[in-house]
């Protein structure tokens, strides 16, 4: 779902009891009375199921239920496809707009910025690395700009400083664009983030306050926000003054402010294993409360649906009715039978701020219920063109309109 959030607004959140099965340990006496005939061998104790880590998304998974058995989260390729496999050529955009590949070879490629020269930086989840697609000489160079990282998901561009999330801190790199061959290393910024792996990966962007917003998600399926979960932080650039800003968010890896109010409008992930088809939104813990207490989504985005980066276009490059829209990347459901999601959408509002339409962007992600990509981030360029990053193959792809151009090499 996408949610337009006010100052330290309430947002409904969901809860999860974990139950974990011990088998128990069949008894026998200590000392048998020697008269005693032999006792017939007890039956074997029932294994125990295995103990799921904390936060597992497979918690919660029905027992017994032959569809829910069948779902798991989907693993990624191990590696970067290469340059000449990806899929472009099944991708499916608009009439007049194109999409090619913008670069390749960066494994688990996901969270997007670009810096005051063109450098495109690029987070990950799965993998230590953030990298750096260089422009020179009129030809794009993926570098490696930092490793040895956990999970450094999220990335933001401000002022010649590059700032990296990480599973429980918050890094920066000043004047990243003139050490791009240097891997220099981050120096830590803020680092009071829990650790839990559900949920870690971190989405930070900085808004029109100048300041950093810092996603922190829920540590288990359902489970209601406690201080540190649940919510979207902001702080100033060096670290300090950090508060909540948004509280009852189970996880958003995207959100972008209106160009026109400055509102905060942010995507948000719902709880697993309730069914195939529900949630949109999870009504279990709104018990005893009204809904006038609670931030409603302004957008539904479909069960299970993986809604992850969004950004408001404000460019001149689109047709007009696409200014001020959101374009949304589903990164696709992994728990349901029938995969939804695995695409990109154009989300357009009312003046109000309300949901007019969503629309079709990218399509052909999700071919006979397999993923061939799957998008994560987006992200305007300086000429208005839209990139889109696909953690699946390790690319980013570039979206245009009007008459394909030659596009470096």
């Amino acid at each position: 779902m996408i949610i337009c959030s006010s100052p330290r607004s309430l947002l409904l959140a969901g809860a999860l009891i974990g139950v974990f099965t011990y088998g128990a340990a069949a008894q026998q006496p200590a000392n048998p009375p020697a008269a005693a005939p032999p006792a017939a061998a007890p039956a074997p104790a029932p294994a125990a199921a295995p103990a799921l880590p904390p936060g597992s998304p497979l918690i919660g998974r029905p027992a017994g239920n032959e569809a829910a058995a069948k779902l798991a989260p989907v693993a990624p390729p191990p590696i970067a496809a290469a340059a000449d496999k990806l899929p472009t050529a099944k991708l499916k955009v608009p009439a007049g707009f194109n999409i090619e590949v913008y670069a390749a070879g960066m494994a688990n490629a996901r969270s997007l910025a670009e810096g005051d020269k063109g450098t495109v930086f690029v987070g990950s989840r799965l993998v230590d690395k953030v990298y750096a697609i260089a422009n020179k000489d009129g030809k794009r160079e993926v570098k490696v700009l930092a490793s040895g990282l956990y999970r450094p998901n999220g990335v933001a561009f401000k002022n010649g400083t590059l700032y990296i999330a990480e599973l429980s801190k918050v890094s920066k790199i000043d004047k990243v664009e003139d050490n791009l061959d240097s891997q220099p290393k981050p120096t830590m910024i803020y680092d009071n983030l829990p650790k839990d792996e559900a949920h870690g990966w971190k989405f930070i962007a900085i808004g029109p306050d100048n300041k950093l917003y810092v996603e922190v998600g829920q540590p288990g399926n359902n489970v209601l926000h406690d201080d540190a979960h649940g919510q979207i932080r902001r702080m100033n650039l060096d670290g300090t003054g950090a508060e909540v800003y948004a509280l009852g968010v189970r996880h958003s890896v995207g959100f972008d402010w209106h160009p026109e109010t400055k509102q905060l409008y942010f995507t948000d992930n719902g709880r697993d294993w309730m069914s195939e088809d529900v949630p949109q939104d999870d009504p279990e813990f709104g018990w005893g409360h009204s809904c006038s207490e609670f931030t409603p989504p302004v957008g539904l985005m479909g069960p299970h649906a993986g809604v992850l980066g969004m950004r408001f276009y404000t460019g001149n490059m689109f047709p007009k009715s696409y200014k001020n829209a959101i374009i949304v990347a589903r990164h696709g459901s992994w728990n349901r039978s029938k995969k939804v999601g695995g695409d990109v959408l154009v989300v357009k509002l009312n003046k109000d701020g309300t949901v007019k339409s969503m629309e079709p962007f990218i399509t052909g992600f999700l071919e006979n219920n397999s993923y061939i990509g799957r998008p994560v981030d987006v992200m305007q360029m300086k000429d208005g063109s839209m990139l889109v990053s696909d953690d699946w193959n390790g690319a980013v792809y570039r979206v245009t309109y009007g008459k394909p151009k030659v596009a470096a090499k």
